[in-house]
Parts: structure tokens; C-alpha cells; sequence
């Protein structure tokens, strides 16, 4: 018996073994894997137009069936035919760039693999560029992590969702309310993740924001908040936790999910960024949601292959 028992554990853990190698293989993206995949600006340029042209076969310039070559010293391709010229970077976040396109794909790269956010600062240190030029940099990657018709839930994925308060330096009280910028949160168990920047936690503003990105029927769990009350009333299941009675979990109910996502997106904010404007806010929760989203590959690989999206 504790022959078979030993077998059997062997067996045991070189199986874990081997699935560990094989999850650990799929998230990892290195540096020496970037420098392979996309060595000069040349290789960056090549990505981006398989990325948007890659499966074009036929020219919008003369409707011939052609193959497009890459104009010498042009950030453009031309068909082979008639002349007609594709520009890879237009309508892209390279629009007009004058900077590296290598800079730029290892600025995407260095956002792909932090847990906790680049500074422009940072990016300054790495690439050698003005304060001026990583802070757009950063601005425009965020702008392909974007939040586009994401709808969480069914009737057999339960919801959490929750309210919570960006941190701030600065958030002077006025006639007894703070100023900090309220964000909504949704979140999947063991799934995705959706998270709004709103103007208030009221009623009003959570309940439509709820029937925008939660289908119909789902159960919902969320905490006491007076503004969850109608839920029922629009057609979802719903649980609730009371926090004001230090009660956190009770059987399956609870927001523990979506307070870790809080959890990480605040401490990311407040140690990496240290202060974020609300007219930007936005974007760095789409941050957040995109990493939290794409957490079981790797990241890094997934936002590069995006690199070409348009915006």
C-alpha cells in the first residue's frame, strides 16, 4: 500500500511539474523574447502592418489581386501595380510620432509586464526621452487597453460589484463631502473585470451604469449600499453583505473579489502614480482592468499584438 501510495505521489508531482512549466511557459514574456520577436524599428513597422493589412489581398487603388512592398526610407507600402500606398501607423496611437518605433514597442512592452504601472518618469529614465514625450507615450498605450462592449454575467456567472474612491493627495471637504473621483467596479467570479469612473455612487448613475455591462439575470452580490436596493426590480438575483457589521462573507455571498481588484489598483495608484487628474482617471483604471483581465497569459505579448489597433 505505501508502495503504490509512493507511485502514485511521484506520478503526482511530476504532473504538477509539467503543468507548471507549461502555465509558467505561457505567461512569460522576457526581454530576450521581445528583443528576438521585434529587433529594430524596421521589424516594429513590419508588425504593425500584418497587424491591420496582413490578410489584404486586393488593392483598394486599383482592385487587382497584388501583394504591397515596403517603400525604402517611408513608413509606407506600396502596391505593386498601380502605386497605391498604405500607411501602417495612420489612425494609430504612432500617428505622426517622430520617436523610435522600437522606443515605442518597448515602452508597450514595459506596460505589459509591470503588475504596478510605468511612470512617465520611468519611461523617461528608459528611453532616453523628454518628461514631455514618455507622458504621451503612456497616455496613448492606455488608449489600446481601452474597455470596449464588455458585458459580465449570466445566470451562471455570479457578479460582485462595488463603489470605491480613487486615492488623492489632495481632496479638500466641502459643506461635509470629500472631493475624491468615485469609480464603479464589476467583476466576474474568476472571470473579467469592468470598472467606470462616474460622477457620484447614487442610484441614478450605478443602476444604469449595472444594466450597461451586467446581462439580465445574473446574480449580483454587493455590499449594503442603499443604491443596490432596486436591483430585483430590473430583473437580477441579488445577494448583499452588511460591512457596517464587520460581516464580510456569509456562504457564498461576498465582494472579496472585486476588493482585491481595488486593492491592487489603489496601491498601483497611489506608489506608482501618486496622483491621477479625473480628466485622465479613466484610462488608468482601463489600465487595471486590462492587466486583471489578460492575467492568465502574458500580458506583454497580448498588448504588443494590439500595437495596430485603431483609435
Amino acid at each position: 500500500m505505501s508502495q503504490k501510495y509512493t507511485i502514485q505521489s511521484v506520478h503526482y508531482s511530476f504532473y504538477n511539474k509539467y503543468l507548471s512549466d507549461i502555465i509558467r511557459q505561457k505567461m512569460r514574456y522576457t526581454f530576450k523574447q521581445f528583443k528576438a520577436e521585434y529587433p529594430d524599428d524596421d521589424a516594429c513597422l513590419e508588425a504593425v502592418f500584418q497587424q491591420r493589412f496582413g490578410d489584404l489581398e486586393v488593392c483598394p487603388g486599383c482592385s487587382a489581386e497584388t501583394t504591397f512592398y515596403r517603400v525604402k526610407k517611408r513608413q509606407c507600402y506600396s502596391c505593386k501595380w498601380c502605386g497605391h500606398q498604405l500607411f501602417p501607423l495612420a489612425d494609430t496611437i504612432f500617428r505622426k510620432t517622430t520617436t523610435s518605433l522600437w522606443n515605442w514597442f518597448y515602452a508597450i512592452y514595459l506596460f505589459g509586464t509591470s503588475k504596478n504601472g510605468v511612470s512617465a518618469k520611468e519611461l523617461e529614465r528608459h528611453l532616453g526621452v523628454s518628461y514631455k514625450c514618455a507622458w504621451r507615450m503612456a497616455k496613448q498605450i492606455r488608449l489600446l487597453m481601452t474597455q470596449e462592449g464588455l458585458v459580465l454575467g449570466d445566470n451562471d456567472t455570479p457578479v460582485e460589484a462595488d463603489e470605491t474612491y480613487a486615492p488623492s493627495r489632495k481632496h479638500p471637504m466641502k459643506y461635509g463631502r470629500s472631493k475624491k473621483q468615485s469609480i464603479f467596479g464589476m467583476v466576474e467570479r474568476d472571470g473579467l473585470v469592468k470598472a467606470r469612473h462616474v460622477r457620484s455612487t447614487g442610484a441614478r448613475v450605478l443602476l444604469p451604469e449595472i444594466q450597461r455591462s451586467i446581462a439580465p439575470g445574473t446574480h449580483i452580490h454587493t455590499d449594503e449600499w442603499g443604491a443596490y436596493r432596486k436591483l430585483p426590480q430590473l430583473g437580477y438575483s441579488h445577494t448583499t453583505v452588511n460591512h457596517s457589521e464587520l460581516e464580510y462573507v456569509r456562504g457564498t455571498a461576498h465582494t472579496n473579489t472585486i476588493e482585491g481588484f481595488w486593492s491592487q489598483l489603489k496601491r498601483s495608484i497611489d506608489g506608482t502614480y501618486h496622483a491621477v487628474s479625473p480628466k485622465y482617471l479613466q484610462l488608468y483604471v482601463d489600465e487595471f482592468a486590462f492587466r486583471y483581465n489578460h492575467r492568465n497569459g502574458a500580458v506583454g505579448r497580448t498588448l504588443l499584438g494590439m500595437a495596430g489597433k485603431r483609435v
